[in-house]
């Protein structure tokens, strides 16, 4: 496919057929996206192609909590996870309801599932003295992560980058035999779509880019 073409259709893929996975393709996937950018060619990615189905059941109940309160707070009209604002949600009701959660079901089946984390020693976290929740670390992880979904589009498949295991990560590290030093920062699930998707809705450039200030007029060819 050309780039800009799987730019513009690499959908968020959480229903998936049957259909396998070779460990060809897996690999295919993985040598094309190990060129992502990332701080200093350091490369502190590391991936666990978990094929083992009683490993990946483990992971779906750690999931399950943090994903109910996604869902109860998105009810509410909140930002799920926001650490901005406060939640005004019950936590422990929004547990104990287990509501249903797209593409969670179908992670012990799915053909294809990475673990995909990082060496904490190996980032620069510029923001790690700050008053805020750190988001730079990411800057030599995720690109990888997202060159990973774009090499699955171009073989035809479709995938999705989660991030819901990191609320339950030191469990979630044990079950996996992930060191502490390094950080899960998603959780891929690939496969074969049920549905192809081709056209996205995202909002135009105009809507997201300024000139010179945060607050400046709109940035228009």
């Amino acid at each position: 496919m050309e780039l800009l073409e799987v730019m513009r259709t690499t959908f968020s893929c959480r229903d998936w057929t049957d259909e396998p996975v070779d460990d060809a393709t897996i690999h295919r996937i993985l040598d094309a996206a190990r060129f992502a950018p990332n701080g200093g060619n350091r490369q502190g990615w590391h991936v666990i192609v978990l094929k083992d189905r009683a490993t990946r059941e483990k992971l779906v109940p750690l999931i399950r909590p943090t994903t109910s309160v996604y869902v109860a707070q998105q009810a509410a009209g909140e930002s799920p996870w926001n650490s901005v604002q406060q939640t005004s949600i019950d936590i422990e009701a929004a547990v104990a309801a287990d509501p249903d959660f797209p593409g969670l079901d179908k992670l012990a089946d799915v053909p294809v599932l990475l673990a995909v984390t990082v060496d904490l020693g190996l980032v620069a976290s510029f923001d790690k003295d700050l008053d805020r929740v750190g988001v730079i670390s990411g800057a030599s992880i995720y690109p990888f992560v997202w060159n990973i979904l774009l090499a699955a589009r171009n073989e035809g498949l479709g995938g999705v980058l989660t991030t819901y295991l990191a609320g339950q990560e030191p469990a979630a590290q044990e079950v996996l035999g992930v060191p502490a030093h390094h950080a899960i920062a998603a959780l891929v699930p690939i496969g074969h779509p049920v549905k192809q998707l081709t056209k996205l809705k995202r909002l135009p450039v105009e809507a997201f880019t300024t000139v010179d200030s945060f607050d400046g007029p709109a940035f228009s060819p």
